[in-house]
């Protein structure tokens, strides 16, 4: 059914989220069934059929283990995944009498709305970026860095807090959180099946591809069929849930605000600015701006920014100042004045005094030396042994 409106769209792309999310967990059958052709494939001497009937009965008696691992992980991330994010960001909670300015700013917007206001984190960064973790009202918060609080005003600031209070709303954090411990899951079976597999394939190709025959072969191939697809199917799942998101969060900030210019300098100010150091992927996923480079937007998780602005300029009435150039920070503007140390073959950094009082050329090993005046004769530099004499 088609979508029309801000909030129909939500709800679809809500349904379409929890499909993505039964068809990720979906994933992590496949990849045990691809574990257990391979374990069939290295261990049973039969034809291709009989290893994947073979393959087909230990995934039946594998799954309910998987089950249960997978729910596990979801479990640990539910109750531990913010001490996770913040070990790796270096996130740190603050009060109101800390930051006022913040902590203000994001209690408007939730009594606005009526929404529970979230906890507030900084990360002590220059990068500029935000978002917005937790899988219930008591553990949702809001992580800025010290950056985006620097470089962005008031309005500006609101607009982010706004796009990442969206995504709470919407419950887009939580559907993250699953995804990416799913994902996570999907991506650390496969890397064990083949790690498995050039561990051993290759001594069963090389010592025993005589005694088990073509069978063995084929099943091995199906299996790392199965689990290229599968990790890639992951991948591309993890795009379609952020990217769909991302717009939404930026009209609901919007919706939030009333304010669309703001969101649309933010993100011109954000642009190309936001890279968290030390941050990992999945982190990143769920920042205000991810950004990538070197394929274009072929695997990025986030639309570009151009593409954001020009939707909030289209349904939204903004105005595009293009992109906005920063003045520099008090670091890079130290670091730029540190002159570089002078080298043995490096011109001196400015002339040096002679005894007289005028500029000259500091002597060298192989230099002339300087001639000494008689007594009372009129003083005065003199120059190099081929220049006239000044004095008389």
């Amino acid at each position: 059914m088609a979508a029309y409106g801000l909030y129909s769209h939500i709800r679809s792309n809500r349904r379409r989220s929890v499909i993505l999310l039964v068809g990720l967990f979906f994933l992590v059958y496949v990849l045990v069934y691809a574990g257990a052709l391979v374990a069939e494939a290295l261990s049973v001497n039969a034809d291709t059929d009989t290893l994947l009937q073979l393959a087909w009965m230990d995934f039946l008696k594998a799954a309910p283990f998987a089950t249960v691992g997978t729910g596990l992980w979801i479990v640990i991330a539910y109750y531990f995944h913010q001490n996770m994010i913040d070990a790796i960001t270096g996130g740190r909670e603050v009060t109101r009498a800390e930051e006022p300015r913040l902590y203000n700013i994001l209690e408007n917007l939730c009594i606005s709305r009526g929404i529970v206001t979230p906890k507030l984190k900084i990360i002590d960064s220059d990068a500029l970026n935000a978002f917005a973790t937790g899988m219930n009202a008591k553990q949702y918060s809001i992580t800025v860095t010290t950056g985006l609080l620097e470089r962005l005003n008031d309005a500006e600031i609101e607009s982010v807090l706004g796009h990442e209070l969206t995504h709470i709303r919407n419950g887009d954090v939580r559907m993250m959180v699953v995804a990416v411990v799913i994902a996570g899951i999907v991506s650390f079976v496969a890397e064990l099946v083949f790690r498995l597999w050039f561990y051993n394939g290759f001594g069963f190709r090389r010592g025993r591809s005589d005694e088990r025959g073509s069978g063995a072969g084929l099943a091995v191939l199906i299996a790392v069929a199965l689990l290229i697809v599968a990790y890639l199917l992951s991948f591309v799942i993890r795009l379609a849930l952020s990217r769909s998101r991302e717009y939404l969060a930026d009209a609901g900030s919007v919706e939030l605000t009333k304010n669309p210019d703001a969101m649309i300098s933010a993100l011109r100010k954000i642009e190309g600015r936001g890279e968290l150091p030390g941050a990992t992927s999945a982190v990143m996923e769920m920042c205000v701006d991810n950004p990538r480079e070197g394929f274009g937007e072929l695997f990025d998780t986030h639309p570009s920014v151009d593409n954001r602005v020009a939707a909030l300029v289209k349904f939204a009435g903004g105005q595009d100042p293009g992109p906005i150039a920063l003045p520099a920070t008090e670091d890079e503007a130290n670091a730029s004045q540190i002159a570089t140390p002078a080298g043995p073959w490096s011109e001196p950094e400015g002339p040096t005094s002679s005894p007289s009082g005028t500029m000259a050329d500091p002597p060298g090993p192989w230099s002339e030396p300087a001639a000494q005046p008689a007594p009372g004769a009129a003083s005065g530099p003199l120059s190099g042994p081929w220049g006239p004499h000044r004095g008389k």
